[in-house]
């Protein structure tokens, strides 16, 4: 079997091979397992231990640090070749000729020699379980190393340190808020990184961090520390790794409800750790696999991931045909918006808004329109943090697990509360996440794939730079109060249960006097309470006794921010076909401005 073919390798070998830089960063999977070959098969390891094999025939001495391990060589002989090049950087001589000087001196002199001797030693042992001395005893060993003597280096090859767990040696905080330690390793990183000796010598330190924002900023802003990103495993790398496993000799292979191939589609976004999971449960208790849980597997894989607090999967139990009233819309979301939604390539949408004003049934329309894509939906409730760098780790996981799934449609509901601004009243956090969220809206190589639908009834206070063209701006859609026959669907709906019959039209004309004003909510608030009254009945109410219930319900004094709200949808709408009157007038939309202007006026939002 042909090992997996990882870019990100040959990525940060061009910059160590190319002189770029001298310390990068490995963020992103890289906590996941990677395919390397050995010997006529192929083996499945953790990232440090795949790095090392990989670069193990590089003309480096590989040196790997671990949290809570020692400072290890990958070969033996390094460690020598590291401490005569050590003690020679700090006295001149090599541990034959140390040890010869020791045994001539006396006094002071062989005092001071013995102590250098146990100074890197002790350093080595201390290491263990204490970062700071071993990042310290790692830059004097790339000191040491660079050190030039009659002409040679002390060390005839460069050193290649590996150094696990980067964020939490080196924590994002406030300078205030970090330990003696913590601020001491931070200093450690700083001038090692930005030593122009380091820069032009040929050592290399590789750091590994989930996110270069969880790195300390003092050391992640350096010009001098360049970005590589680990990706999550992509469908290919999926379709192999569960090959290797169903092929693992003296084991039997686990019965799949498809081929190997729909199964790797299936799992789009599960990392390879968590795809063995998945084999060897189904392995272990001798079952076929299921798609059901493959996909409760998925969705629980990012939702431990981003967290239950930041995202969640729509599971609409509604369609189409449980949308009362609506028909103009209704046709244009079969027509145009889910044919585009569906689309690929340049016909592609990138996604839409939908407003109107609060009750007038956005989501639950929109959420029917998710039912009928048939597509993973994830709403995204809310990606800010409380804790300090956090909200970017958090965009940082939102967009590698985005990147890794197929297709999927990013529902935000009360999306003028979910993005902030960008003027400079804003908070710098809240800023660059509105940033890079709308860089994500408009990158082309998500157009056709990630999906993105806001619902808001303050469309207005979504950012300019979001209702561009090439955002949600290509399509903004207002869901405003039925009128006509939609309004007359609504009614029929709101009694024929209750009714004992169907309402004739002198019955609708008498509900349609006595509930003016009434919003999609306010009808599905009456007719529930219809129903109970009704039940109390016996099962039915004449049109008496439901005009009479409709007679005592008293609506919210919530009109003029209702007006506010739908004018807002009608000056942002961007298809006339969706308009009230698709011949209306820039007279008729002056007039919407100049009543919004008046209503602003008066303190209504």
């Amino acid at each position: 079997m042909t090992p997996p073919d990882h870019a990100f390798l040959r990525h940060a070998g061009r910059i160590l091979n190319s002189g770029q830089a001298r310390s990068i960063v490995l963020t992103g999977n890289i906590n996941d397992l990677f395919g390397q070959a050995a010997g006529e098969r192929v083996d499945y390891v953790p990232l440090m231990q795949f790095l090392a094999a990989s670069w193990s025939r590089a003309p480096f001495i590989l040196v790997l640090y671990e949290l809570n391990g020692p400072i290890r060589f990958l070969r033996d002989a390094d460690q020598h070749k590291v401490r005569d090049a050590w003690l020679r950087w700090r006295v001149g001589l090599d541990e034959n000729e140390l040890a010869i000087q020791r045994m001539l001196a006396t006094g002071k002199t062989r005092a001071s020699l013995d102590a250098v001797a146990r100074t890197y030693d002790e350093s080595f042992r201390g290491a263990l379980n204490n970062p700071t001395l071993a990042l310290e005893l790692l830059r004097q060993m790339c000191l040491g190393s660079r050190t030039v003597r009659e002409g040679r280096r002390l060390l005839d090859q460069p050193l290649l340190i590996l150094i696990e767990g980067a964020d939490l040696l080196l924590p994002e905080a406030p300078v205030s808020s970090l330990s003696d330690a913590d601020r001491h390793r931070v200093t450690i990183c700083q001038d090692w990184f930005g030593d122009p000796d380091f820069l032009n010598a040929g050592d290399a330190v590789v750091l590994l961090a989930e996110s270069r924002s969880l790195l300390h900023h003092r050391v992640a802003r350096l010009p001098q520390l360049l970005e590589v990103e680990v990706p999550a495993p992509d469908e290919t790398a999926r379709h192999q790794f569960i090959e290797w496993f169903q092929a693992t000799p003296g084991q039997a292979p686990v019965e799949l409800w498809s081929t190997a191939a729909e199964l790797a589609r299936l799992t789009a976004g599960l990392s390879l750790h968590a795809l063995r999971q998945l084999l060897m449960s189904a392995r272990h208790e001798r079952r076929a696999l299921q798609p059901a849980e493959v996909v409760a597997k998925v969705e629980g894989f990012i939702q431990s991931q981003l967290g239950e607090d930041i995202v969640e999967f729509k599971k609409p139990t509604h369609s189409f045909k449980d949308v009362v009233g609506f028909r103009r819309l209704k046709q244009f979301l079969k027509d145009e918006l889910i044919p585009r939604f569906l689309a690929t390539g340049p016909g592609a949408l990138t996604g839409a808004a939908v407003c109107g004003p609060i009750g007038s049934g956005k989501t639950y329309i929109f959420e029917a329109v998710a039912a009928e894509l048939d597509l993973v939906v994830i709403v995204l409730k809310n990606i800010r943090s409380q804790w300090f760098g956090q909200t970017d780790v958090i965009f940082e996981r939102l967009r590698r697990v985005l990147n890794a799934l197929a297709k999927v449609l990013i529902f935000i509901d009360e999306a003028d509360t979910q993005f902030g601004g960008v003027g400079a009243d804003t908070h710098e956090t809240e800023r660059r996440l509105t940033g890079k969220l709308q860089a994500m809206m408009s990158d082309p190589a998500n157009r056709g794939r990630v999906l993105w639908l806001l619902v808001t009834a303050r469309i207005h206070q979504l950012s300019p730079d979001l209702r561009r063209p090439g955002r949600v701006g290509d399509l903004i859609i207002p869901i405003l109060d039925p009128e006509g026959e939609d309004r007359r669907a609504f009614l029929r709906w709101m009694v024929q249960s209750v009714l004992g019959h169907e309402p004739t039209d002198a019955d609708l004309g008498q509900l349609d006097a006595a509930t003016r004003g009434f919003s999609a909510a306010g009808f599905a608030s009456l007719r529930s309470e219809l129903r109970a009254k009704a039940q109390r009945a016996g099962g039915t109410l004449d049109l008496n006794q439901i005009q009479a219930i409709v007679h005592d319900q008293l609506p919210p004094p919530i009109g003029e921010t209702r007006r506010f709200q739908t004018l807002q949808a009608l000056v942002n709408c961007t298809r006339r076909s969706l308009l009230p009157d698709p011949h209306v007038t820039d007279a008729q939309r002056h007039q919407w401005e100049a009543e919004l202007r008046e209503l602003s006026a008066r303190g209504v939002r």
